[in-house]
């Protein structure tokens, strides 16, 4: 009998590599693959499979929301995380039944997985399967009122709430924090792919390897030349930043256009 399954992984090298993996395996059907969280509700509401494997940090949505909004369907599928990132959400994971994998994959971690896979197909009804995805968001539901950005200002450790950011910019070996009339070094966190994480979830864009911008704070965008698009942010001084070729259709599906 064969697995249904669908891929979702806004990262197309990652997508072909778990593709590639999942065809050696005669029991697995790949009925469906996309790169966008938007288009996996629709497809895992429309194909109901027995099994997805599920990006977590992705445009726009993370694989938690789109779980959110698969609860309630009639039939539930098997999850199985895959993520970069080896933090609080994997005991979360481990404690659930909902397996996960950690990039970059390892054919031996999918051969273990896909035993459980089969393992749990064979024992629980998507009753149970619903009861145990509702257990898993309970545990890794993070307040969004407790997400701050610590900068340094005149001494003191200073508490952003992410809606005081207008744009986040990397240069001269450090990470500076603009605010409507401010500028202000970062503190404590080291690199714009770990800043990037932390406000994944609060409507941050990395507009550039060494930009991330509050899209709540864009007033207008342009087309530029050679693919980019120009932005104009809400700051007392209207700074104009750049948004990288590369990251254009990211940013154009960020924002619904």
């Amino acid at each position: 009998m064969k697995i249904r399954c669908i891929i979702v992984d806004d990262e197309q090298p990652a997508l072909d590599e778990l593709r590639y993996l999942l065809s050696q395996y005669d029991d697995i059907e790949i009925v469906a693959e996309t790169n966008s969280a938007n288009k996996a509700v629709d497809l895992l509401k429309k194909s109901l499979p027995d099994l997805v494997f599920l990006d977590i940090q992705m445009p726009g949505k993370t694989g938690f929301d789109v779980l959110h909004e698969l609860t309630g369907i009639g039939k539930m599928p098997l999850v199985v995380f895959v993520t970069a990132f080896d933090n609080y959400a994997v005991k979360a994971f481990e404690e659930s039944a909902v397996d996960y994998l950690l990039k970059p994959l390892s054919v031996k971690r999918l051969d273990m997985t896909l035993q459980r896979v089969r393992q749990k197909l064979l024992d629980e009804s998507g009753g149970d399967i619903q009861k145990r995805l509702q257990h898993l968001l309970s545990q890794i539901e993070t307040p969004k009122e407790m997400l701050k950005v610590s900068v340094e200002n005149n001494g003191r450790i200073q508490l952003l709430a992410p809606e005081e950011i207008v744009y986040c910019l990397s240069e001269y070996g450090r990470i500076f924090v603009h605010t409507k009339d401010q500028t202000l070094p970062l503190y404590s966190i080291a690199t714009m792919d770990k800043l990037s994480e932390h406000l994944m979830r609060a409507g941050f864009f990395r507009a550039h390897r060494a930009v991330l911008v509050n899209l709540n704070c864009i007033c207008e965008f342009s087309p530029w030349f050679n693919g980019k698009y120009n932005l104009i942010m809400n700051d007392t001084k209207r700074s104009e930043l750049t948004v990288s070729r590369t990251r254009v259709k990211e940013f154009k599906q960020r924002l619904g256009i």
